[in-house]
């Protein structure tokens, strides 16, 4: 039976593999992804290129064909808000975002969302770039926290934070659930509450 009958969905459903983005920022957008994501890319062109950071052909490719336009009004239209990355431990999340802040590149966003914590940036583009870590370290746990939890379905945006906050916590040798937990009550709020999560605008 090729398909589940009570629900329409595959039996065999097929794996997320890329996401494809048009540009007209090549160069930077690569430059970009390669800091960030540690994408390097397999073939690059100024027409397409396409970049990868595990054993896929790729996991982005940027296309770049003549006419193409710039959005008039992308953090306000509808389309994907970002992609994700996510890190196995904790630890690699905390000390990418330290890698990033010192070479200049910090988030506009940051949440922790209870199944994951998530620190959000904006690629030369203005497309947004989730960094993550499971909350629960275990898909599992946390495929089955978002499905019946009554505390995400009452805030499933999740609560702010500073993620310098976050670094002091864990210089102060709090762990990863311990931070985790403080989080979810906004021990760790940044100074200014952002108002909305629309990517802010900056082409």
């Amino acid at each position: 039976m090729p398909e589940n009958q009570s629900t329409g969905f595959p039996a065999n459903p097929p794996r997320l593999h890329h996401t494809t983005f048009t540009t007209l920022r090549m160069k930077e957008m690569v430059e970009w992804y390669g800091l960030v994501c540690g994408l390097r890319p397999l073939f690059q062109s100024d027409e397409a290129s396409w970049l990868t950071n595990d054993e896929a052909n790729h996991r982005i490719a940027l296309l770049s064909p003549p006419g193409l336009k710039h959005p008039t009004d992308k953090g306000h239209e509808t389309g994907i808000h970002h992609t994700a990355f996510e890190f196995d431990s904790f630890d690699m999340w905390v000390n990418n975002y330290i890698r990033l802040r010192n070479h200049g590149i910090l988030p506009f966003l940051t949440l922790d969302h209870g199944l994951t914590m998530s620190i959000y940036y904006q690629d030369p583009d203005g497309n947004g770039v989730e960094i993550q870590v499971d909350g629960f370290g275990d898909w599992a746990a946390s495929s089955e926290w978002i499905a019946n939890d009554p505390d995400f379905a009452a805030n499933p945006i999740g609560t702010y934070f500073d993620p310098e906050k976050i670094v002091e916590a864990r210089e102060a040798g709090l762990s990863f659930q311990e931070i985790h937990a403080n989080a979810r009550k906004g021990d760790y709020l940044p100074a200014v509450i952002p108002e909305d999560i629309f990517l802010p605008e900056v082409w």
